[in-house]
């Protein structure tokens, strides 16, 4: 294939091209084992869930002008055998072509990007802090495991309180602890599956942001008109 049907191509999958495209050699996505470390006991996540998945893919969506969609035509043009130094410059030609960006530009939104990733697991943190019960929820009802957790301390309580009915409160608190460490195990699984896509896609996103700086900011030092 030559390098004009190349482009030709790359062009085309820049709006068509699938969002689970391989991502090209040299820009891997930060492996699994390099994802951050759980809690012990922590169910244990190999995979992350498709809803979060796509809840990231939904944060790096844009709207075709930023370092998300620089990072498609990559991945188009790297299906194609470019690679390397080629491979980025020529997607960052045929980008600056389309969208009218610089390099300055491509680069800050590349930062724009990392922040929004950033802020999300902050948010999401926060919010399984407070199922956990581990901090106040500002507003709206308590989640599941902080409502068992009340529920296991009142119990507790009746226990030891109403020795006559100790029977049947220990089994309604035996039945209440299972409940609160399978809720417990979901809100973990599902923490450890949003880490897992969120380590992925910031892995990527690094990477290629760190490959696009390597490449293309000495090439703007030798082409004025890339600054």
């Amino acid at each position: 294939m030559s390098i004009l049907d190349n482009l030709a191509k790359a062009a085309k999958d820049f709006f068509i091209d699938d969002e689970h495209s391989p991502v090209p050699a040299g820009a891997a996505p930060l492996p699994i084992s390099a994802a951050p470390a759980f809690a012990p006991g922590a169910p244990a996540v190999t995979q992350p869930e498709q809803r979060h998945l796509d809840h990231i893919a939904s944060l790096l969506a844009g709207d075709g002008h930023d370092f998300a969609a620089y990072t498609k035509m990559v991945r188009s043009m790297a299906g194609s055998g470019m690679a390397g130094p080629l491979l980025y410059q020529t997607a960052f030609n045929a980008f600056a072509a389309l969208t009218g960006q610089d390099l300055p530009a491509l680069l800050a939104s590349a930062e724009q990007l990392t922040d929004t990733l950033a802020a999300d697991r902050t948010r999401v943190q926060q919010r399984h802090r407070e199922k956990l019960g581990e901090a106040p929820t500002p507003a709206g009802p308590p989640s599941t495991i902080v409502e068992l957790l009340t529920q296991e301390q009142q119990l507790q309580t009746d226990v030891a309180e109403l020795s006559q009915q100790l029977s049947d409160k220990s089994q309604l608190l035996q039945t209440t602890q299972q409940q609160l460490q399978a809720e417990r195990q979901r809100a973990s699984a599902a923490l450890a599956s949003y880490e897992l896509a969120h380590a992925a896609a910031l892995g990527e996103l690094h990477a290629h942001r760190q490959a696009a700086q390597s490449f293309l900011s000495g090439a703007a030092s030798l082409n004025p008109s890339m600054r």
